[in-house]
């Protein structure tokens, strides 16, 4: 996807002497309070245990890197790969899945519901304010376009909202690759802080993720006197490089064979065609399965996400059943908005401690607290 066949911003703007249209998107989102807060949301391990485990920020770094690596290596745009990956993560609220599960709970009473990529859009098309000429930061079209379609379609019938959007078509090759690149990033990445925070059985990894016992084996045969953590640590830079590899080949292979010279020959497609081998999706699906099991729903893990999601959902109440409990400029979106919407926006910009902090402020007398 090349910036000068963009389909442009929604306001016009000249063009820039050395940067392109995607690489200014990039910094805009860089640049942006949301991608800010990032650092201040939990991936899955909080500070409790470490100063070292991943936050939402370092992830996206993550995963920007995986993302221009793979984009390069199939020629695709990286510009826009980097900043799709940089962008990806913007709109997840405080406390990661969890979070964004108990805000979708809590508006579906009043008809609504939360999605953080449609929260994204919301974010970089309203609530940044940034510029003199435009609200938000008017970002190109395919990296508003990626930021709802990197990892699913949407109808047209059921979000006529996102009509604008080509919801018939596929996204181009640098969105479908974010996805799994994610994948890539978050399931090593939480493997690799499960062993920090001493959760994980090296074993039980090795025997229920072959792709990582076999990884494990080869270093460990070459590599007998080398200290534990180092061998673990090139099993599992191994396992990342395979899965990257697949995806490149296998996305390479698709596109050659369904003869696409053109970014609408890929958005015409009938499927998408960036995505791991049979094989490759089954060792991701395997590593995934095991981190479900064994690191996910550890006490340690699920005692902290409940006591912070039960903060949430309270906070919510209070916000929602004390009008000018809110700072007044988002009071003020009360005019135009729905109460439940604008303290659901209100909630989901937050990060993990001043939400907390909030909580403790307003129910610190309260024995739902505890």
């Amino acid at each position: 996807m090349r910036a000068k066949h963009s389909r442009g911003r929604r306001y016009p703007e000249p063009p820039h002497p050395y940067r392109s249209d995607y690489a200014r998107d990039r910094d805009r989102i860089i640049h942006s309070r949301a991608f800010r807060r990032l650092e201040a949301k939990t991936q899955v391990f909080t500070t409790r245990f470490s100063d070292h485990f991943r936050n939402r920020l370092t992830h996206t770094l993550e995963v920007a890197q995986i993302a221009r690596t793979v984009a390069a290596a199939l020629s695709v745009n990286p510009e826009l790969a980097e900043a799709l990956a940089l962008v990806h993560d913007i709109g997840h609220p405080p406390f990661g899945h969890a979070g964004e599960r108990a805000l979708n709970a809590l508006m579906r009473p009043y008809g609504g519901s939360f999605n953080h990529n449609l929260h994204a859009l919301r974010i970089v098309e309203k609530f940044e304010q940034r510029y003199l000429d435009f609200p938000g930061l008017n970002l190109t079209f395919e990296v508003r376009e990626g930021i709802i379609k990197h990892s699913r379609q949407y109808s047209a019938a059921a979000f006529p909202q996102l009509s604008e959007y080509l919801l018939d078509l596929q996204p181009p090759l640098e969105a479908q690759l974010i996805d799994c690149v994610d994948e890539i990033a978050y399931n090593t990445a939480d493997v690799d802080d499960a062993r920090e925070a001493e959760l994980l059985d090296t074993g039980a990894l090795c025997e229920e993720v072959p792709i990582f016992g076999e990884a494990y084996a080869h270093v460990r045969t070459g590599h007998s006197s080398a200290r534990e953590k180092l061998i673990f640590n090139e099993a599992l830079k191994r396992v990342l490089d395979l899965l990257a590899t697949d995806l490149i080949e296998m996305t390479m292979r698709r596109v050659q064979e369904l003869g696409a010279e053109s970014v609408e020959d890929i958005r015409k497609a009938p499927k998408r065609l960036a995505g791991f081998s049979e094989q490759f999706a089954a060792c991701n699906a395997q590593l995934k399965r095991f981190l479900f099991t064994h690191v996910y729903e550890e006490a340690v893990i699920t005692e902290d996400r409940n006591r912070s999601v039960r903060a949430l959902e309270q906070l919510f109440q209070y916000y929602l059943h004390a009008p000018g409990s809110m700072p007044a400029s988002h009071e003020e979106l009360v005019r135009t908005e729905p109460r439940h919407v604008a303290v659901c926006d209100y909630i989901a910009g937050m990060t993990d401690q001043f939400l907390l902090r909030q909580h403790r402020e307003y129910f610190r007398n309260s024995t739902a607290a505890s």
